[in-house]
């Protein structure tokens, strides 16, 4: 997280209610808002770390005890029925050997943002490229197998997706909603299009830390 304080509470909320769910590790990468002190007061382990997405959910990976792990951006909430649907992707045959995401969605009403979430849809099924704000459910054996997130700071998960590969990526079968702020305030044409030209930049061999410039 960073300055995550509207957006927090709910999603602890929702996991600390949860009995699947056996361990809630926060990294906060320098909140100057309340964050920090919401989480602990919520009762979840808070650990800091250096900003950046990568760094962040690598320490957080570190610090979790758990066989499973479970990664989410803390602006996301997950749909109602969220267990149920990690509950049967835990219990197929060769569970371990996958990585499970979620489906995207946008906690905003308009068309445009109905869209935007078909064409993520569009690109999880034909790229086999889910992104971080879809969530990642993975086991810790696998998640070191492959070596885990990068400490980059931006793409930090199609760098993972893409070492999984698409074989060992799937579909949860959920709705992870997350924060439209960024598409109300960039407006839902120029942020993807910036996002995707981030992404080519990406696979051009740009470096991260130079694309988060342009990301925002």
């Amino acid at each position: 997280m960073l300055n995550a304080a509207e957006t927090l509470p709910e999603l602890v909320e929702q996991l600390q209610s949860a009995a699947i769910v056996k361990e809630i590790v926060i990294v906060d990468g320098g909140s100057s808002d309340d964050s920090v002190s919401i989480a602990r007061a919520a009762g979840a382990r808070v650990i800091g770390a250096s900003r950046g997405r990568g760094v962040q959910l690598g320490a957080g990976a570190a610090a979790a005890s758990g066989d499973w792990l479970l990664f989410v951006h803390a602006d996301c909430r997950l749909a109602p029925g969220w267990e149920a649907a990690v509950e049967a992707f835990l219990s197929a045959p060769a569970a371990k050997s996958r990585a499970g995401y979620f489906d995207f969605a946008l906690d905003d009403p308009k068309p445009a943002a109905r869209r935007l979430e078909r064409i993520v849809a569009w690109r999880c099924s034909v790229l086999a490229l889910p992104y971080g704000d879809q969530g990642l459910l993975i086991a810790d054996s696998l998640y070191r197998e492959v070596g885990g997130f990068a400490p980059l700071a931006l793409m930090e998960d199609v760098d993972l997706v893409r070492r999984l590969g698409r074989r060992r990526l799937a579909r949860i079968g959920c709705r992870c909603a997350a924060s439209a702020r960024r598409y109300s305030r960039d407006g839902y044409w120029l942020r993807p299009m910036r996002n995707l030209f981030c992404l080519s930049l990406y696979f051009a061999g740009v470096p991260p830390h130079r694309i988060l410039r342009l990301y925002g």
